[in-house]
């Protein structure tokens, strides 16, 4: 069964940048799209912040089994009721993959239950990722690093709760590391943060980020939807596995 893949943009840099906008003629959201759309088994599909709802309605998300995130200069302008909408979907087992600046998006931030700050430096410096964790699926296929000729800095300390695994460690041209692939699961989803992506760069062209993206949504993808996760429902004592007497005080009473 093919894979249903929500791209989320922010759409704001490829409006206001002549960088961006000649890097993405398509917006970063298209380009990501793109790369994901290679795999013949993701079906793609794009919504941005300025769609009602910011494209991530009931609806949608319903029909979503992975949704990618790449966001920037506008994480505050997206709704709360909104960011709640996504965290839901990912407690039922939406896969949700984190891009880049993404880490300081209100979704990423809640799910994580930290700041998730970082140093950066915007230089245009050389990234090589180190493939730490060479068996894990998302990096099948993958040479023992690989390189990005210009990118955004990011260095330790990232202030995210410890990973479940750790698959690409970065260093840069002017000496920092950073732990640039980083996987979680809450409730039902599973989650990776993936750290290139820079707008003013053309990161989303490289072939090799694409394959892990593809790789990503694989791993992410989730067939089966545990809603019940979102609810605290009472066990009456006439509905216990074993028998059961009722003993002692209740605090609360629970109408049958």
């Amino acid at each position: 069964m093919p894979i249903r893949v929500t791209v989320w943009g922010e759409n704001v840099h490829e409006q206001k940048n002549k960088a961006v906008a000649e890097n993405y003629p398509k917006g970063m959201h298209g380009q990501i799209a793109a790369l994901i759309g290679e795999d013949k088994n993701l079906v793609p599909t794009t919504v941005t912040l300025q769609d009602a709802e910011h494209g991530l309605t009931v609806e949608k998300l319903a029909n979503t089994d992975v949704l990618v995130w790449w966001g920037h200069a506008a994480h505050g302008e997206v709704k709360d009721e909104i960011v709640e909408r996504v965290v839901q979907r990912v407690w039922e087992g939406m896969g949700l993959i984190v891009l880049h600046s993404g880490h300081h998006s209100k979704v990423f931030r809640r799910l994580m239950g930290t700041p998730a700050n970082l140093h950066w430096r915007e230089a245009g410096e050389r990234e090589r990722i180190w493939v730490v964790n060479p068996g894990h699926p998302i990096a099948k296929g993958l040479p023992a690093y690989f390189e990005l000729e210009n990118e955004e800095m990011y260095g330790e300390p990232f202030s995210v709760p410890e990973p479940l695994e750790t698959v690409f460690v970065s260093w840069f041209q002017g000496g920092e590391v950073f732990r640039s692939g980083l996987t979680y699961r809450r409730g039902a989803g599973n989650i990776f943060y993936f750290r290139p992506g820079h707008e003013t760069y053309p990161t989303y062209h490289d072939a090799t980020v694409g394959k892990v993206i593809r790789n990503a949504v694989n791993w992410a993808y989730n067939a089966d939807n545990h809603a019940h996760l979102l609810k605290a429902p009472n066990t009456p004592v006439e509905k216990s596995i074993e028998p059961l007497v009722e003993r002692g005080a209740k605090l609360t009473h629970h109408p049958k």
